[in-house]
């Protein structure tokens, strides 16, 4: 079957990379709006008494879509929190076994923060919640965030399947 091809493989493995590194992207950019939104407010409510009415609540909507989209990055360059302490004299083969072994526990992480961040979405939409100063359904936002998570499960899947691209390096060093 062509599915099953080295080159297909490749190729979807590469298609994910670059979703991942394009939704880090927007991440930042979400990031970066909600850093000049925080600063124009402070300056207009230092200067003027007028800061940006809402941006409290446009702020929790902002850091948390861009968290979630940081996730899938992490995940598929290895930059999620590790004890090194641990593993910093274990051989390459543990290594490996060592991130297969965190790739199938984001995956399931993955899986069933999918489940319930969809049943949030469904339970939000249906009861028609809206933040308080500027009436924004809150369900809009679980929309990038579930995006974000999908994505986490394939970059999960990607560094399960072929640890040796994404792998890290086993570190060595001398001590005196």
């Amino acid at each position: 079957m062509i599915i099953f091809s080295p080159k297909v493989r490749f190729s979807t493995v590469e298609l994910i990379n670059k979703a991942v590194v394009g939704w880090t992207y927007c991440g930042g950019v979400v990031l970066s709006v909600v850093v000049l939104l925080n600063t124009y407010s402070a300056l207009a409510g230092f200067l003027f008494a007028k800061p940006f009415p809402g941006d409290v609540e446009l702020t929790k909507m902002g850091i948390a879509l861009a968290a979630f989209a940081f996730l899938p990055y992490c995940q598929i360059t290895f930059s999620n929190i590790s004890v090194s302490f641990f593993t910093f004299y274990a051989s390459h083969r543990m290594l490996a076994f060592f991130s297969r072994i965190n790739s199938l526990i984001a995956l399931i992480f993955s899986m069933v923060l999918l489940w319930r961040m969809s049943q949030g979405l469904l339970d939000y939409r249906e009861f028609l919640e809206t933040s308080a100063v500027m009436e924004i359904p809150i369900w809009y936002v679980f929309v990038p965030i579930i995006v974000s998570i999908v994505l986490l499960m394939l970059a999960s899947l990607v560094t399960l399947i072929y640890p040796e691209k994404h792998q890290p390096k086993a570190q060595t060093t001398t001590v005196s």
